[in-house]
């Protein structure tokens, strides 16, 4: 059993493409017109066949009080991971990103959280031995 598909909950489709696209670096693999909504995932440019993040719209009525918690309590709705912490942190913070933590050490990984401009807080993880 692998993992397909996992979902991020995103106020703005358009919006989160844009950023998931252009400042993280994923790159479409679906963007289906559903009504108003899209089916619109994402995949690592370093792994195109691998698992797909969906933007999947927060119109749910549990999905905002959900993603406010989340935010209040600083936990991340999702975690990618990254070769070099320091360097990705630099690279987007360049870009413009707002991080919520900076790159600390976390047991065997070293880690920073960001915002998404959609909703969410992001986590950043690098593992130290690898």
């Amino acid at each position: 059993m692998k993992i397909h598909v996992m979902s991020v909950f995103v106020d703005d489709q358009s919006k989160a493409k844009e950023f998931y696209t252009k400042i993280l670096g994923f790159i479409v693999k679906h963007d289906i017109p559903l009504g108003k909504n899209r089916w619109l995932t994402v995949v690592s440019s370093e792994e195109p066949t691998g698992t797909e993040l969906l933007l999947e719209p927060s119109e749910h009525h549990a999905v905002q009080p959900y993603k406010k918690a989340l935010v209040e309590d600083g936990i991340p709705a999702a975690s990618f991971k990254v070769d070099n912490l320091d360097s990705e942190y630099q690279r987007l913070r360049d870009l413009g990103v707002t991080f919520t933590a900076q790159p600390m050490d976390a047991g065997p990984v070293r880690m920073a959280i960001f915002d998404d401009t959609c909703g969410n807080l992001i986590q950043l993880v690098q593992i130290k031995n690898e």
